[in-house]
């Protein structure tokens, strides 16, 4: 039995990996220190003979007893409520965090895949982005702690590519949402939900022209999962190129919820992104990947699990503990 260690397994895209592994008959050993994952994300996986957990910060040095053949590192806070509240800490766990990761790998001659983002790209001048455009990125702004952080992370994974000879691959993430996302943690898809399920207006920033293109979650594992089994080892946009405004967007969740809020604007943040779409042609040609879940039916699903929350949950404001 092969044994895979996945970081930031307490996450939402972390636990959806873990179950992903358990259920093709692997080891797995996930990895969190919770300081922006849940354990309930992954409590259904405790009775499970062949998960194991470890709480346990990335960025300090990582020892796993026996022989690995996989590491996921998806260790990172990914939205901006958490990254601007814990700048530190995000650019830690996509350096430190990462190196050590990195040596782990080399001591364990295990393949390792880095979760990257499509904010490598920043606020793009190139549309839709291809993975040789090099960015926009404002290094100094709010958002360069995250963005940084994970253009960090691609070149010191190309190094020990390239100069220890580390198995590495690096999937650029574009926006993905779906069961397991918390309410509140300032991602437009939880956002829009959580407002529309309390009977709140829906927040839009700017004029709401900005567009985002939204993948949902099993499509996004299936790509990384092709990804790391493949031999490609530069970065690979993995996303839904269906772009959609913002403010479209909204008007979508309304007529979803079947409620009659209205949208309010706000001023658009430092620095976010006016247009994001992915282009996927390096995926389809070398992972024969692309998305199959279409939003309509996406954005059900993930209504249905956001609907099964308590009422309690539903109206609690986001509180984390980052001391």
């Amino acid at each position: 039995m092969q044994k895979v260690l996945i970081t930031g397994a307490a996450g939402f895209l972390g636990s959806h990996l873990c179950d992903r592994f358990i259920k093709d008959g692997f080891h797995v050993i996930g990895m969190d220190n919770l300081i922006t994952g849940d354990l309930k994300n992954i409590e259904h996986l405790f009775k499970h003979e062949h998960f194991e957990f470890y709480n346990h910060d990335v960025t300090k040095f990582v020892h796993v007893p026996g022989e690995l053949d996989y590491i996921l590192h998806f260790a990172s806070p990914a939205s901006p409520i958490d990254y601007l509240k814990i700048p530190i800490q995000t650019l830690k766990v996509g350096s430190l965090g990462t190196h050590n990761l990195l040596g782990l790998a080399k001591e364990k001659n295990a393949r390792i895949l880095i979760a990257s983002t499509s904010e490598v790209y920043g606020d793009p001048l190139v549309h839709p982005q291809t993975e040789d455009y090099y960015g926009n990125v404002n290094t100094i702004g709010p958002r360069g702690v995250y963005d940084e952080a994970k253009r960090f992370q691609e070149s010191i994974t190309m190094a020990y590519h390239t100069y220890h000879g580390v198995e590495t691959r690096i999937v650029r993430i574009f926006n993905t949402y779906g069961p397991r996302m918390r309410l509140n943690d300032g991602r437009v898809v939880p956002a829009f939900i959580g407002q529309a399920l309390r009977g709140e207006d829906l927040t839009v920033f700017g004029e709401g022209l900005q567009t985002r293109s939204f993948c949902y979650v099993d499509d996004l594992i299936e790509g990384i999962y092709r990804l790391l089994f493949s031999d490609y080892v530069y970065p690979v946009n993995i996303g839904n190129p269906n772009e959609i405004t913002i403010r479209d967007f909204a008007e979508e969740i309304i007529k979803l919820t079947g409620t009659s809020q209205k949208v309010i604007y706000k001023d658009l943040p430092v620095n976010d992104p006016l247009q994001r779409q992915p282009d996927i042609s390096k995926a389809k040609e070398v992972l024969d990947w692309e998305p199959k879940i279409n939003r309509q039916e996406g954005m059900k699903y993930t209504l249905d699990y956001f609907k099964e929350l308590s009422t309690e949950e539903l109206h609690k404001s986001e509180h984390r503990d980052f001391s």
